[in-house]
Parts: C-alpha cells; sequence; structure tokens
C-alpha cells in the first residue's frame, strides 16, 4: 500500500496494477477479512456491491412511496385530509433522510473508484473492516467519531451555559 499526501490529507492507493472493480464477482457468502490485504480489489468490490444495492433499496422505496401518495382527496372530510396530509409529511421527511443517505452513500462510491476507501479522513488510518461492514458510509474510524462526538457535547454544553 502506497500513500500519497494531497493538501495536507493522506491518500491511499494500490501500488499494483488496478482490475476494474465492476468486473469482480463477489461471492455471495464472501466477508472482509483481516487475513487480506486492507482495501484490496476484493474489499472495495464487495464494498462497492453493497454501497450500490443499498442506494438501489432507497430509490425502490422512495418510487413505491411516491406511487402511493394519494392524488386528490377533493371528496374526503378535513379530518381525512389532515390525517392524510400528516401521514404524507412524515412519509417525505423519511424520504429525504433517506435522500441525503444517498448522497453519502454516492461520496462513498466515489471513494472506491478514487481507491481512498476505508481510511479515516481525520488520521488516514484504516478504519476497522467491523465498522465498515456495520456503517459502509463511515468516514471517520470509531476513534476519531468519538472524539469529534466529545467536542461537538463540549462544545453544545459550552454553548448552553454562555
Amino acid at each position: 500500500m502506497s500513500q500519497v499526501h494531497t493538501n495536507g490529507k493522506q491518500k491511499h492507493y494500490n501500488a499494483a496494477v488496478k482490475q476494474d472493480l465492476s468486473e469482480i464477482v463477489v461471492p455471495d457468502e464472501y466477508r472482509p477479512s483481516n487475513d487480506e490485504p486492507f482495501m484490496c480489489d476484493m474489499h472495495l468490490a464487495y464494498f462497492r456491491k453493497k454501497l450500490i444495492d443499498w442506494k438501489r433499496q432507497l430509490q425502490d422505496e422512495f418510487q413505491e412511496t411516491l406511487r402511493q401518495m394519494p392524488g386528490t382527496l377533493a371528496s374526503a372530510d378535513a379530518l381525512d385530509v389532515a390525517s392524510s396530509v400528516m401521514s404524507q409529511t412524515l412519509e417525505l421527511r423519511a424520504r429525504d433522510r433517506e435522500r441525503k443517505l444517498i448522497h453519502k452513500i454516492d461520496e462513498a462510491l466515489q471513494r472506491i473508484d478514487d481507491r481512498n476507501y476505508g481510511y479515516c479522513e481525520e488520521t488516514g488510518e484504516p478504519i476497522s473492516l467491523r465498522r465498515l461492514e456495520a456503517r459502509p458510509i463511515a468516514t471517520l474510524s470509531i476513534e476519531a467519531q468519538e472524539r469529534h462526538e466529545r467536542k461537538e457535547r463540549e462544545y453544545s454544553e459550552d454553548v448552553g451555559t454562555a
């Protein structure tokens, strides 16, 4: 594994010849292992497939939500209209969160394409495979995430007491 420094941040890439990740067949039973080189082509292909499948699922759910929304409530009484509007509002909020998640998935896919996926944005160190398996859009190691959350809590406590 080689490292390149760009704008003060470490960039990682495999020095070996790159295989097109979309051509790698990832068996259903495959799981990345610490016994393999970190973010080898198979790891990258696995997480690429996982992210693409997740994105497709979110997009399908969004389309289903749009199909299920009633077109008109002209003949409904006021209570039915209010209930329907509230339900639609909650559903649209959930879909907006998913839209933001799709953006994060796209960013993770770009990091895979750039072969920078799996490395902490703050420290440049590898993010554990276990963390990536649980949260494939993670950009911080657990340690860096905990530091970030601690700083946020300290800041919000300082602002709350000011």
